[in-house]
């Protein structure tokens, strides 16, 4: 690769066709993975609320059977006749919204074998409740009404496999607790439970609590499901529009995994006819046996499509750049190279004996123009000289041939002289050339040197996977002003960062909050802002965007240690006079825990930190200086268990520059 132009458009159009989709693919592999990442934290935390929602309904269950047996209304009619004490049990069964609520039989009961394990430790004092199973027979003895509120037939999937008419599941998952009492001069046991099979409200409930939303009819985005061991029998999931799922059963998959190995399953999985991000959780009956599953899942198919419509946005947003970029380039090298082929033409001419060559022809106002306006002035001078050299070249010719040997002699000597003198004419014009074509290289390694400056600066952190790269470029362009630097002594070209420009804030904001959304995000925090037109400020943006970062992080903590539910985080630009001087202040506060008085003093002071081990104390510290150096100052003030608030103000921009 000899050519200085290949090199050049090589060495610029690298990293925009190569380097660029490389880093591009690296993002965008990176930023899919958090994206699924996030979406199964999100079934983890709606299959944590389900897991205690279900928890804290047998707890109740077990409260509100201890408060019937220990009721005033309980012993008057233990005392009273067993009708008595028959209606006041109907009557609490039909309050509390129970299936069945009696006093144990020690005649029947021994047929309800699911029972045994909950009655075994009543008996002995404890107040357990527990979710079992119960055979159909078993549930006729509790209430002949409820085999037949059990059976659920059950569904094939695929739908075009025939279902058997025999096919059904008749036992009934039952959420239950019992208590001893003393009923006459005997111990016996308060039984009472809740059916769960086709028990759409209980399902319901736990969607709407984890989903924190009443589901239309089409809207199938959150779901939630128990299971009878693989089967379905109480769910929101649909088969049809109009038709829930109820007796299909769970992909083998997954039941290998919950009901084999008794696992959580937190991953996507295919739900009856789609895909869903999804939770199960095994349930374990009072003999600490696994009898079902609960499940809270989500649609994958929206945020799929979020996903790849993203994808499709990025790759055609960089096919349109590089689309511009490339011809762009091109036709900004071609006006710096077209009048350097124009010289090289010119000058080969001149070597091949036509002086009267020149480059002419319209001239650009650059530098480039200067140097070929200097080479046809050279090639003048050389042109006039050769011309008075020859016409002394014919007089000395004219004295030689009426002179002696001598002066022959004399004149081949003259002769010799007059072809280092020509030679020596041109190897100058050559050389003031070869200078001012230096000069010019100079100028698009200085663009290239820029650039990469920027391209460093815009990665920040991500430089790091091209830092061999980088490097070597940076290598490369160092050799290049080695060489040229022989010629020419040029100053290197400023260094891009630390630039100052004029930014509207309220921009400068919205950048910060998408990259700090997931923090908050996941702390569940509300943020409000409010953008008052406000003129625009004079300071260098990266360095304000650490500064808003910096705050917005610290309050994402103050609030992760507050108490309260009620997490806000309020962000407010406005337009400010201070001293005089028209400014904007943007005014950043939380309802967090708030700061110490005592930390208040020094808070901006360097290596203080209330996170020992995880800070280092210096984050307000520079923030402090990066607005003082704009020109600002920021302040704060907190209460100690109701929040802090920051404020910082910079001046105007036109009364900076002035």
């Amino acid at each position: 690769m000899k050519s200085v132009r290949l090199r050049l458009l090589v060495l610029a159009l690298l990293p925009l066709i190569v380097l660029l989709p490389g880093l591009l693919a690296i993002t965008i592999m990176r930023w899919a993975d958090r994206y699924d990442d996030l979406l199964i934290s999100k079934v983890t935390s709606d299959l944590r609320i389900a897991e205690q929602y279900l928890q804290r309904i047998m707890a109740a269950r077990a409260d509100e059977i201890k408060a019937i047996a220990g009721s005033a209304k309980f012993k008057e009619a233990n005392k009273d006749s067993p009708d008595a004490m028959q209606r006041f049990l109907l009557q609490k069964r039909q309050e509390l919204g129970l299936d069945f609520l009696y006093i144990r039989d020690k005649q029947t009961d021994p047929t309800l074998k699911a029972s045994k394990a909950l009655i075994n430790k009543a008996e002995q004092g404890q107040h357990v409740t527990a979710l079992d199973l119960y055979s159909a027979s078993e549930l006729e003895v509790i209430d002949p009404s409820l085999p037949q509120r059990a059976k659920i037939s059950l569904v094939p999937l695929p739908l075009k496999e025939a279902a058997k008419p025999d096919q059904f599941e008749d036992r009934g998952m039952v959420l239950h607790s019992a208590i001893k009492v003393d009923i006459g001069q005997q111990s016996t046991l308060l039984h009472g439970g809740l059916l769960l099979n086709n028990n759409l409200d209980f399902i319901s409930t736990i969607n709407n609590l984890v989903y924190q939303s009443e589901q239309g009819e089409n809207d199938r985005t959150g779901t939630a499901t128990l299971f009878l061991h693989d089967i379905r029998i109480s769910t929101n999931v649909k088969l049809f529009k109009n038709v829930l799922a109820l007796g299909t059963k769970v992909s083998a998959e997954v039941k290998n995994a919950v009901l084999g190995d008794g696992k959580k399953w937190l991953d996507r999985a295919f739900v009856v006819n789609d895909w869903y991000i999804s939770g199960y959780l095994p349930l374990r009956n009072s003999q600490d046996q696994i009898i079902g599953m609960l499940y809270v899942g989500f649609l994958e198919e929206p945020f799929q499509k979020i996903k790849d419509t993203s994808f499709l946005s990025i790759f055609i947003a960089f096919i349109v750049v590089v689309g511009i970029s490339v011809p762009l380039f091109l036709w900004l090298a071609q006006g710096i190279f077209s009048p350097l082929e124009t010289m090289i033409k010119t000058m080969r001419k001149i070597e091949s004996g036509d002086l009267k060559a020149r480059i002419g022809g319209p001239r650009t106002k650059d530098e480039i123009g200067e140097v070929a306006g200097h080479l046809d002035s050279l090639l003048d001078q050389v042109q006039e000289r050769d011309k008075a050299l020859r016409q002394w070249a014919d007089e000395l010719n004219d004295r030689v041939t009426i002179r002696t040997r001598e002066l022959h002699n004399a004149n081949k000597e003259l002769e010799a002289t007059y072809q280092r003198l020509v030679m020596s004419e041109k190897l100058a014009s050559l050389g003031e050339i070869a200078a001012g074509v230096a000069h010019e290289i100079n100028n698009p390694v200085a663009v290239i040197q820029g650039n990469l400056d920027v391209l460093r600066l815009t990665l920040g952190e991500k430089s790091a996977d091209v830092k061999t790269e980088i490097a070597l470029i940076d290598e490369q362009i160092n050799r290049i002003n080695i060489i040229v630097g022989k010629l020419l002594k040029f100053a290197r070209p400023d260094d891009y960062s630390g630039l100052i420009e004029q930014i509207q804030i309220s921009t400068v904001i919205e950048d910060c909050q998408i990259l700090v959304q997931s923090s908050f995000h996941e702390a569940d925090i509300e943020v409000e802002t409010q953008f008052d037109p406000s003129p625009d400020v004079r300071i260098n943006r990266v360095e304000l965007q650490q500064v808003l970062i910096n705050l917005m992080i610290n309050a994402n903590h103050a609030l992760l240690e507050s108490e309260g539910s009620n997490r806000k985080l309020d962000i407010s630009v406005q337009p400010s006079m201070r001293q005089e001087c028209e400014g904007v202040e943007i005014i950043i506060a939380d309802n967090g825990c708030g700061i110490d008085p005592t930390r208040i003093e020094t808070i901006f002071a360097p290596f203080q930190t209330s996170k020992p081990g995880k800070g280092t104390g210096l984050g307000l510290s520079i923030s402090k200086s990066l607005i003082e150096r704009a020109g600002g100052f920021i302040t704060v003030s907190s209460q100690l268990g109701c929040g802090s608030r920051f404020s910082i103000w910079l001046p105007k921009a036109d009364n900076l520059s002035n």
